[in-house]
């Protein structure tokens, strides 16, 4: 009986299990809703519509700013717009910065680059010393691997040297820039050449002798085979061409060729004031001062060297990537190819008074004679020594330059100074 029992209460209780659930008694109270809980979709994965209007920052000086209305400011403003519609995705915005100083281009570059490279310009003009050093401050990309047609022959050999720095393609060059002789025709028949004793009676003339820079007396070493650097590509003068120069301006001093008191200008600006107020028939300037302010009855002439060969320095301007962005670095190097191209650079160098860094555009000049001195001037010439070296040159070279003048020295104990400071102790 018991085991019965026990199978009678396990059935009851499986009876029980299996009985409907009883419904809720409804009480009044609103019955408690349960929202079940689904399984979030995955949001839709959104691929943004690319903007294809790419707005490419160029710097310029203000000396080059389309905004100035001038005729090269015109030029330039078109071809600029030119390469906007050929791309038709492109828009160009220009900033104009100082040359130099707070807020110049390179101090720009550099306070950019550190606080925020996506404010960097994606093209900028910059003067061949300010590129030097922007490249190696690492604010320039160089162009080798950007654009193609970078080996183009059209380009005077200073051209190739103001583009490029330790082996590499910084720039486009867009401007030259050479030192030349200006000289009154009615008073000088033949431009000098060389530089004699013979000549003398034609003084004075003029340049910065104590020029920080010494470029003309630098010109003259070089133009007599004076080398510039060792041959662990350290700062180095030659003792024999230097002698050659500082007895020339010691004879020429003494005859007023060269007159003591050319001691007193240490700038370009100076020199040429000088001249203009005729203080002597002919002066060593730079081209682009010339071409900006022909004076009446003022030729020009290569340089006069001691040999009387063609010899001349030469700087310019060129155009550098900076954007840190590789899309953005291509498109830039197009564009500064575009704005270096041949036949523009022919209008617009002649706009502006500076040398084209390629013989083609020498060709479209409408001044056929001084097409023909820019021609000879531009063969000639050497870009000046690098930021690094010419201040170790220059410093020796003005000083003796100063001593010959004042006749405060005799070239031979001159020149060994010279030489003997670059060595050092």
């Amino acid at each position: 009986m018991k085991r019965l029992g026990s199978i009678l209460a396990v059935l009851w209780l499986f009876a029980a299990g299996c009985a409907p659930v009883p419904t809720p008694i409804n009480d009044g109270m609103p019955a408690a809703t349960v929202t079940p809980t689904a399984t979030k979709p995955p949001a839709p994965r959104i691929t943004p519509t690319p903007d294809r209007q790419l707005t490419l920052k160029v710097w310029l000086p203000p000396q080059f700013a389309p905004a100035e209305g001038s005729a090269a400011g015109d030029l330039l403003q078109a071809r600029l717009d030119d390469f906007a519609a050929e791309q038709a995705d492109v828009s160009i915005q220009i900033r104009v910065k100082p040359g130099d100083g707070p807020g110049g281009l390179l101090d720009s570059l550099s306070t950019a680059s550190a606080a925020a490279p996506l404010a960097l310009p994606d093209l900028v003009a910059l003067p061949r010393p300010v590129m030097e050093t922007a490249a190696l401050k690492g604010f320039l990309h160089p162009l080798d691997d950007l654009v193609d047609g970078l080996d183009d022959p059209d380009w005077y050999d200073y051209a190739n040297q103001l583009a490029r720095l330790q082996d590499s393609r910084f720039g486009q060059p867009f401007a030259g820039d050479a030192l030349i002789l200006v000289y009154r025709g009615e008073n000088i028949p033949e431009p000098l050449s060389m530089l004699t004793s013979t000549l003398q009676s034609q003084g004075p003339l003029i340049f910065p002798a104590a020029d920080p820079q010494a470029l003309y007396t630098l010109a003259l070493y070089q133009a007599a085979g004076g080398p510039t650097l060792d041959d662990e590509g350290r700062p180095f003068l030659d003792e024999e061409p230097l002698l050659r120069v500082l007895s020339f301006f010691h004879a020429a001093t003494q005859s007023e060729f060269t007159p003591f008191w050319l001691t007193q200008f240490q700038s370009d600006d100076q020199a040429w004031d000088a001249f203009q107020k005729g203080q002597g028939d002919m002066v060593v300037t730079w081209a682009s001062r010339y071409m900006r302010n022909k004076l009446e009855g003022s030729q020009a002439a290569p340089i006069p060297t001691l040999d009387g060969e063609d010899f001349t320095l030469a700087t310019g301007w060129v155009w550098a990537v900076a954007s840190p962005l590789p899309s953005r670095q291509r498109m830039a190097a197009q564009l500064a190819l575009y704005l270096s191209e041949s036949e523009f650079l022919a209008q617009w160098t002649e706009a502006t008074g500076y040398l084209p860094p390629r013989p083609s555009a020498i060709s479209h000049w409408n001044d056929a004679e001084w097409r023909a001195i820019v021609e000879d001037v531009s063969m000639s010439a050497r870009l000046h020594p690098s930021a690094d070296v010419l201040p170790s040159l220059a410093a020796p070279l003005s000083e003796a330059t100063i001593l010959m003048l004042k006749q405060q020295g005799d070239p031979a104990s001159a020149a060994e100074e010279a030489v003997n400071r670059l060595l050092g102790p």
